[in-house]
């Protein structure tokens, strides 16, 4: 087992592979930015290194700086967290040079996956079901508009280096067509330094679910269920559950077979996350694997009682896995708790918190590195926190949830739990009737 861990990330994904580690009896390097100087990883952690300037390109991106944070440390291995460099393979081949653990899989099954055209053709050579498309990049708006004929309007068209909603163009007639490939290109180019899009069918009225699954170095791969992460914003999620209001044994059993062939297929190593789209009439298909641990991984953590921060670190130390499958045995919902104001636009509310109270009571888990005081920087993602709450029954975790919100209080700034509280209480979320689409039609009340 390690003896210490740098961990390569920031807030409240740093201070909980902290607690994990500290579990374990293993040493932990916090490294921040000069913007960070005060969060709570910076304080929990057994050494803190600063790696420079505030923004991500001179701190949290800036390899040189988390390697030498890493050797003047001892370090043996390194925890990436989510984002920032989670799924750098030039990063994980990096640690592998300098004879560093990079807690996470290996430069191959990075590159294997976060290219989505490669992704795409490894799956359908593995039988995992993807959305109909086209099988390469698009040369010019012509191509585009003779594939778009072959598949049928509504079409899709994405960065092939993208994610986060970027470089994404929904076409639904040919006269749209010119401008949305242009658009979607420039964005691209913009976001990712890579213009390059692919086609695939729109599928109307979809949820995202998607299966988190564990796999060791010997070759055993397990799933551990679904979690539902169809509310989203802009394709950024907003609230997660497992299991899903619209899962059933026999599509469980469907989707939990697919994603650990996935899987097979690099032969993966670590835990990580296979995502699907599915339509109403429950065919799903591949989107993308995340190579990395979520955000949303508590749900799955409290629906099976497992950590799979511990499950993480034991693969990346040899450790074999049990190789069971996991169903849910509770209901969890989690909540991303952001610095934004949801009455203007979710506009990002960066700032001082001049009184924070969390909540508690049975069935409530709050991530947060956030406290009474805290200067929340403008540099980075603005969530601050993560509520979780689990019961019997989904209605009792929504009623758990909206009681929760009720008493976390956050003075100074805007966050989103007053939108939250609103979706708690609507009547359609609390059917399960919802899709990615659910908040078009949404307004603050």
């Amino acid at each position: 087992m390690f003896k210490k861990i740098l961990i390569a990330n920031r807030g409240e994904i740093a201070l909980r592979v902290i607690r994990t580690c500290r579990e374990m009896g293993i040493k932990t390097v916090a490294v921040y930015s000069t913007a960070d100087k005060d969060s709570l990883h910076v304080k929990f952690a057994n050494e803190a290194v600063c790696i420079g300037k505030p923004q991500s390109a001179d701190s949290y991106l800036n390899i040189p700086h988390i390697m030498a944070a890493a050797e003047i440390t001892n370090a043996d291995a390194i925890h990436p967290g989510y984002g920032f460099l989670a799924e750098n393979a030039k990063f994980s081949q990096i640690c592998a040079d300098h004879g560093i653990k990079f807690i996470g899989p290996t430069p191959a099954m990075i590159n294997g996956m976060g290219d989505k055209i490669t992704a795409k053709e490894t799956m359908i050579k593995a039988g995992v079901p993807v959305v109909p498309g086209g099988e390469g990049l698009l040369e010019s708006v012509d191509e585009a508009k003779r594939l778009a004929k072959e598949i049928g309007y509504p079409v899709i068209l994405k960065a092939t280096a993208g994610g986060g909603g970027k470089g994404m163009r929904v076409v639904f007639e040919e006269r749209e067509m010119e401008k949305a490939y242009t658009t979607a290109r420039s964005e691209a180019g913009a976001s990712f330094k890579n213009d390059g899009v692919y086609m695939e069918k729109f599928v109307e009225e979809p949820r995202h679910i998607e299966i988190q699954i564990a796999g060791d170095q010997y070759g055993t791969i397990a799933h551990l269920s679904e979690r539902d992460c169809s509310i989203q914003r802009r394709h950024q999620k907003l609230v997660e559950e497992s299991p899903s209001p619209f899962m059933d044994p026999d599509l469980r059993q469907r989707m939990g077979d697919a994603a650990i062939k996935a899987a097979s297929a690099i032969n993966y190593e670590s835990v990580g996350t296979i995502e699907f789209l599915v339509d109403k009439h429950k065919n799903f298909y591949f989107m993308e694997m995340n190579t990395r641990i979520q955000v949303e991984h508590c749900v799955t953590e409290e629906v099976i009682n497992f950590d799979l921060i511990k499950e993480q670190i034991k693969i990346a130390a040899g450790y074999p896995i049990s190789g069971r499958n996991y169903e849910p045995q509770l209901h969890a919902i989690e909540c991303r708790i952001n610095a934004e104001d949801p009455y203007n636009d979710f506009r990002p509310s960066p700032g001082k918190i001049t009184v924070l109270h969390q909540p508690g009571g049975h069935g409530v888990r709050v991530d947060s590195h956030a406290y009474a005081g805290y200067v929340i920087p403008p540099y980075y993602d603005s969530m601050i926190g993560k509520l979780i709450t689990m019961a019997q029954t989904r209605e009792e975790a929504i009623d758990t949830m909206h009681r929760a919100l009720s008493e976390y209080i956050i003075e100074g700034i805007k966050t989103t739990i007053p939108f939250h509280l609103q979706l708690m209480k609507d009547e359609n979320f609390r059917k399960g009737n919802f899709t990615t689409k659910f908040l078009e039609g949404f307004t603050m009340e």
